[in-house]
């Protein structure tokens, strides 16, 4: 793992995750203690209404968590109701955590490759729809990263787990003086949450 990234992800504090929000992640603990004491492979898809910001940070963040608690089995996409462009911001925060971007392809929805190692495949970055043909279509957990997704899907076919989580969305702050904070902030607490997660399955 890049090593800039790696003492970014040393300066996370779990401690500042609320009762509240390890009480919304326990689910979430519960369904991957589970299929990893199975031996089962675990494929994740995280859903929000655009697959544009929050969704993709979670993406992200879980697939280099698995990666830096050595949690092979682990695979992890994301979606959309909807399907727009990842926001350049998103990509923006993720670099500044020490992730590496390669942008795949140009147009309006561009496909970019985030690395957070140089020796395995970097996560397929853009923005499509929680049932794409890139998406797995059987035996996932969907994880609904915002409120409109969870309420405007109240079906995901081939799902055998559904799990809310939802963050608050910082698109709220794109036209503010505090647009690349915030959008710092979300990053961190998901990669916070994300750290919590994958740290009690390697405890177990």
């Amino acid at each position: 793992m890049f090593q800039r990234l790696t003492e970014y992800i040393k300066t996370l504090d779990i401690e500042s995750i609320s009762n509240e929000r390890k009480d919304v992640l326990t689910p979430f603990i519960s369904y991957l203690k589970a299929k990893l004491n199975s031996g089962e492979k675990i494929t994740l898809n995280f859903i929000c209404t655009h697959n544009s910001r929050r969704s993709h940070l979670s993406q992200i963040w879980a697939q280099a968590m698995a990666e830096y608690f050595q949690l092979n089995q682990i695979q992890c996409y994301s979606g959309g109701t909807a399907s727009t462009a990842v926001y350049p911001m998103t990509i923006q925060v993720l670099v500044g955590a020490g992730f590496e971007s390669i942008k795949l392809s140009q147009g309006e929805n561009p496909v970019i490759g985030i690395k957070y190692s140089e020796d395995t495949h970097p996560v397929i970055a853009f923005s499509k729809t929680f049932d794409h043909p890139f998406n797995p279509s059987i035996g996932f957990a969907a994880l609904m990263t915002c409120s409109d997704a969870d309420e405007n899907c109240p079906f995901i076919p081939g799902t055998e787990k559904r799990i809310t989580l939802n963050y608050h969305d910082p698109k709220a702050f794109d036209d503010s003086p505090e647009k690349e904070q915030k959008y710092e902030e979300r990053s961190r607490q998901i990669a916070t949450e994300m750290f919590y997660v994958f740290s009690n399955l390697k405890k177990s």
